[in-house]
């Protein structure tokens, strides 16, 4: 059975020391720039929240409050689901200190929140009722194909579950700038880390996994991108990656890896200069 662990929020307060649990975040940055892991956990160097973010986070508790109402039977319209989030919105922007230049930047970013959601609750075809919503899953790491317990939990927040004929299918919610390929590789760690909580948890394999883009091009897209169960090289692979980011903590190395990711780093104003 799966059950229902603190909220999204509630992981991102819980301690910042790195050995209290490994995340596909955490993963992703280190993968990204071992410096800028290192100024953001280690440091704790936070940059505001952008109004790209804020936007993630706001579809991400409309999309939430949709499918928590699924649960219990109650199929919310759009216009629904918006009046609830402006309903919780200061508490939001409360949660991520996060402020706008003028009314006019929050209220068209708000519009645009609605307007995500209205786009995504249109297209959606019918599906069954969800087993788990915006679930918090931790889980021991023993290496699936050596026996061993890393010693450290994996910790992740799922968005979505719902049974299909084959098994589950664990679903990830994101908002893009643009339409993207179907690149399986970009999404590996944040798929092999699901898949091993899902497994870890429910002693089930799952069917598949999905991720579904909300897509803010001015008439908004929705993609669905299916991928299937994880195979045994990507979950070795996931545990090589998680084997070398435990070496780099280890031994307190963080390499920086200029490159075109500097370009949207949070860091790319100098903080990172001194590595």
């Amino acid at each position: 059975m799966i059950s229902t662990a603190p909220d999204r929020n509630g992981v991102q307060e819980r301690s910042s020391d790195v050995w209290s649990y490994i995340s596909p975040s955490r993963l992703n940055i280190w993968l990204k720039c071992p410096v800028a892991f290192k100024l953001r956990y280690i440091d704790g160097i936070r940059s505001p929240t952008t109004p790209s973010l804020f936007l993630g986070k706001a579809v991400h508790a409309g999309l939430e409050c949709y499918y928590r109402h699924k649960q219990v039977g109650t199929e919310l319209e759009a216009n629904d689901v918006v009046l609830r989030l402006d309903a919780c919105w200061e508490a939001l922007l409360a949660e991520d200190n996060m402020t706008f230049t003028s009314t006019s930047d929050e209220t068209k970013l708000k519009q645009q929140a609605a307007v995500l959601i209205g786009a995504y609750l249109s297209q959606l075809s019918e599906e069954p009722t969800p087993m788990a919503v915006e679930t918090t899953l931790q889980e021991p790491l023993v290496d699936l194909f050596t026996g061993e317990d890393l010693g450290i939990p994996l910790l992740g927040v799922v968005d979505l579950i719902v049974p299909s004929e084959n098994g589950a299918v664990v679903v990830d919610f994101k908002t893009a700038a643009k339409s993207g390929p179907p690149t399986e590789k970009v999404h590996e760690v944040q798929l092999s880390a699901y898949s091993y909580l899902y497994r870890a948890t429910t002693q089930q394999t799952e069917s598949g996994l999905q991720i579904r883009s909300l897509v803010k091009t001015k008439t908004p897209k929705i993609e669905y991108r299916e991928y299937p169960t994880r195979t045994e090289s990507q979950l070795r692979r996931f545990f090589q990656i998680v084997r070398a980011y435990l070496d780099d903590l280890d031994r307190g190395r963080f390499v920086h890896r200029p490159g075109f990711g500097c370009t949207m780093c949070e860091f790319s104003d100098g903080t990172c200069d001194e590595f």
